[in-house]
């Protein structure tokens, strides 16, 4: 855990923005009552892309895939679903990181992916249009990722990402920061855990006005984690940003445990009688 924060304070430094955002994680790693994130090592991934090309879903998948095996994880690429259906693989798999982007999803890959999470505990990671916006027509699906992408008002431009809960491992020493990609507005399950938030202006949508919108979240299926940030129309948003790659790297190491760690019960119902 020292060692990744060490490493993502001086990438921090190296763009300029380490000075605030270091002082905070400082602070952070002297906070003993914050859970440490789990090991990457040994753990065994599965990265699926595909889709919608806008989306750079080979270009995260080489990223990503170079990152998790410096941190020790076995990693296997999948330009398909196709590998959900194969249950001897979902079986070994600790992880699922998709991005794939307004596509479809043959029922049988579906059936073997949802299964995978909610009855063994595999964990599904993901972000923006890669994981929220992957297959339109499957609502179970959506009922597993927590969300579903509705719009981009005004498609790329700058916005603002709160942190709201600064105890969770995932969002923990971060500061607020500012994003230039696109803002999704989403269709959002009222009882994921949020930790960050998002709210429109009316510069392209009046109706929505003030509107505050989850941003980052993590919540459970069945047995598994699930963790989701809407940060990332392109690798270079995300790479830009250093609170929002570290984030994305949290939700990801959250996300790899679910087999290993208990099953995290948490239940905030947005209404209540």
């Amino acid at each position: 855990m020292v060692k990744n924060r060490r490493n993502f304070l001086i990438k921090a430094l190296s763009l300029g923005l380490g000075i605030s955002l270091g002082s905070t994680l400082t602070k952070a790693s002297k906070n003993k009552s914050l859970k440490t994130l789990p090991s990457l090592k040994g753990r065994k991934i599965l990265f699926t892309w595909g889709g919608w090309p806008g989306h750079e879903p080979e270009v995260f998948a080489k990223y990503f895939t170079a990152w998790l095996k410096e941190e020790g994880a076995s990693v296997q690429v999948f330009n398909s679903t196709e590998p959900y259906a194969d249950k001897g693989l979902m079986n070994s798999t600790d992880l699922v990181l998709q991005s794939i982007t307004m596509d479809e999803i043959p029922k049988e890959h579906a059936k073997g992916l949802l299964a995978a999470i909610r009855e063994d505990g595999t964990g599904m990671a993901g972000w923006h249009g890669g994981m929220c916006d992957s297959f339109r027509a499957h609502t179970e699906y959506q009922f597993m990722t927590g969300g579903q992408f509705a719009a981009h008002p005004g498609n790329v431009t700058d916005y603002s990402v709160k942190i709201m809960n600064r105890n969770d491992e995932i969002t923990a020493g971060l500061k607020d920061f500012k994003m230039t990609s696109e803002q999704y507005y989403m269709h959002v399950d009222p009882n994921v855990k949020v930790l960050a938030t998002t709210i429109f202006s009316d510069d392209h949508a009046s109706w929505i006005n003030e509107a505050t919108m989850p941003v980052v979240w993590k919540k459970m299926y069945g047995k598994g984690r699930v963790f989701y940030s809407s940060l990332g129309h392109n690798l270079e948003h995300i790479t830009s940003v250093p609170a929002a790659l570290e984030i994305a790297k949290r939700g990801v190491q959250w996300a790899s445990a679910s087999k290993y760690e208990k099953v995290e019960k948490w239940l905030t119902p947005v209404y209540k009688y």
